[in-house]
């Protein structure tokens, strides 16, 4: 039954990179919004309980320890979530399961600011390069936005994050609103200038990042200190997150309810009134069942989980799942594919010393496939590289066999320049690659797990031994030593750029959400995370889901003033 205490005008499923940013525009527009978050409370600085600990006062010194892999073990499989620094950012694979017909790393944060606490913070822009991709070479479907509908909301949200960088007039990758560029280290601007005289298009620049730099003032937040500890939580504010920048803001305009341990697993539709009326929730801590009602609801939950929400809402008119009339929910799953790339040796700038506390690195912008003939490759899309150069520090003398003064001689004189290179590449939306529910195997709250069917394909395969190849040559011409090209194994979700799975387009019969990302059909309900996506360029996408976010909740926000005039 509806009352003033469950009603609300507008519901926010999810609070990180794309719920935070739709509570943020709701509550500011004045409308009384409760934003769900299904694991515990962050609180802004105080919970970042590892942000101010060096290796030696972690348990392990940082190590994974043998409890942590039983516990996270699928997750341990991308080499980092269990570190001792941030692995409490990372659930529990034994309490929250999942399936795998093939092998998909599922990475997950279940509290108040999602990934938006350990996201990379690179912040790159789509191109209509990406926007008209599907549509030219007829994969898919098209998206039903170009460039020029989301570009202002770019500006918007990066006015507000902070975006620091340098312009460079490319097409493939239109700039931002940038605060001054992290300086490159002098290996890295002699990379840049070799693949300036060796290639005519070709570009290195310091990759663009949310790490706020330069005078501008971002409220309750700090310039970026160089601590390079993004992934701990910052104590400054220093780069964007839900907890430092967007929740404050949507609880300062006392309209925000926010309520934590609250698993929402289906949105209400009324077919009298043909749209959603509310949510279901269970109290991640009682396992009591709660109803909240509002006259919009935004799915921010992130790919995944906003999908499987889509899909536990079946009703006589969606029996299939809100919103699936096309049938493509829950297909269409992408991510990026990486971890190929080369490394080098420099043997100069000796006299250089390094310390490595930039929580940045560069970025060498997509060259292949750019329209033209002299791009043109055998595989569709196309890639980018992320890199740093830097120098072995004294630990490569730990097994000298010296001591007294020869061996703090040693320990002063740093090692070899060393650089590396790694590949992101677009992976192609195919329907096959998807996620489906196991009502057979329940988590913990009764609620049916997540299977997933997903892999990459032979474009993918092409791209990559492109990438490495051009990366041994990249080396090679600008006069580095010792190039090797690697490949490790590569997987699905395993670059935690998950996206697709309800995906936007002009047709409700071959799509799920129109151009505003509302649900066919259901037009109060939006969809604004990764789910969206209809293709996923080469760039990491977080930048377009908080453009998308902002843009859909001021079309919301129209309407409903329009509908309460």
């Amino acid at each position: 039954m509806k009352n003033n205490k469950n009603t609300f005008d507008a519901i926010v499923i999810g609070t990180g990179i794309s719920g935070g940013w739709a509570a943020k525009e709701l509550c500011e527009a004045g409308l009384k919004t409760l934003v769900l978050e299904r694991g515990r409370d962050i609180t802004h600085i105080t919970d970042y309980k590892t942000a101010n600990k060096e290796a030696w006062e972690l348990d392990f010194r940082d190590q994974t320890s043998n409890e942590d892999l039983k516990k996270q073990g699928k997750q341990a499989r991308t080499g980092f979530v269990t570190k001792q620094a941030y692995k409490h950012w990372f659930v529990n694979d034994l309490k929250h399961p999942y399936n795998e017909t093939k092998r998909f790393d599922w990475i997950r944060g279940y509290h108040v600011g999602g990934r938006s606490l350990t996201w990379g913070r690179q912040a790159l822009r789509l191109s209509d390069l990406d926007f008209t991709a599907n549509k030219k070479e007829n994969i898919a479907v098209d998206w039903p936005i170009r460039y020029k509908d989301i570009a202002p909301w770019y500006t918007y949200v990066e006015k507000f994050i902070g975006v620091s960088g340098e312009a460079l007039n490319l097409p493939q990758l239109p700039d931002s609103h940038f605060t001054p560029a992290f300086p490159l280290n002098c290996v890295e601007q002699e990379f840049k200038n070799q693949i300036g005289e060796n290639y005519k298009n070709r570009f290195l620049t310091m990759g663009r990042f949310a790490n706020i730099t330069g005078d501008t003032v971002y409220e309750n937040r700090h310039t970026c200190a160089h601590r390079n500890r993004c992934m701990r939580g910052c104590p400054l504010g220093g780069y964007f997150s839900s907890n430092a920048s967007t929740l404050p803001a949507a609880n300062k305009t006392g309209n925000m309810t926010l309520r934590p341990n609250a698993i929402v697993y289906e949105i209400i539709y009324d077919a009298d009134k043909k749209k959603a009326t509310g949510v279901k929730v269970i109290d991640a801590l009682t396992k009591e069942v709660h109803v909240f009602y509002a006259e919009i609801i935004f799915c921010c939950a992130s790919t995944i989980a906003s999908t499987s929400i889509l899909m536990q809402s079946k009703s006589a008119r969606f029996p299939n799942g809100l919103g699936n009339d096309s049938g493509e929910l829950g297909h269409n799953l992408m991510d990026h594919h990486f971890r190929v790339g080369a490394t080098a040796i420099y043997n100069g700038f000796k006299d250089v010393g390094y310390k490595n506390t930039r929580p940045t690195s560069f970025h060498i912008v997509r060259f292949q496939n750019l329209g033209d003939k002299a791009s043109k490759k055998e595989y569709l899309r196309g890639y980018s590289f992320q890199g740093a150069a830097s120098r072995r520090d004294w630990r490569h003398h730990i097994k000298e066999l010296s001591f007294g003064l020869d061996l703090k001689e040693n320990l002063k004189k740093q090692g070899p320049w060393r650089i590396g290179i790694i590949g992101f590449g677009e992976c192609l939306p195919y329907h096959e690659n998807k996620m489906v529910l196991d009502y057979h195997k329940k988590d913990e709250w009764g609620l049916p797990t997540i299977t997933f069917d997903c892999e990459f394909k032979e474009n993918e395969k092409l791209m990559r031994v492109d990438m490495k190849k051009e990366a041994i040559e990249m080396l090679t011409k600008a006069g580095f030593a010792n190039v090797k090209g690697f490949e490790d194994a590569f997987v699905p979700g395993h670059a935690i750029h998950e996206m697709g799975t309800a995906r936007m387009g002009n047709d409700p019969k071959t799509s799920v959400l129109n151009k505003n990302n509302q649900v066919h059909n259901v037009p109060n309900v939006y969809v604004t995370d990764g789910s969206c996506m209809t293709s996923t360029g080469n760039q990491n996408p977080s930048l377009t889901y908080m453009a998308l976010t902002a843009r859909a909740a001021h079309h919301a926000i129209q309407l409903f003033k329009k509908q309460n005039a």
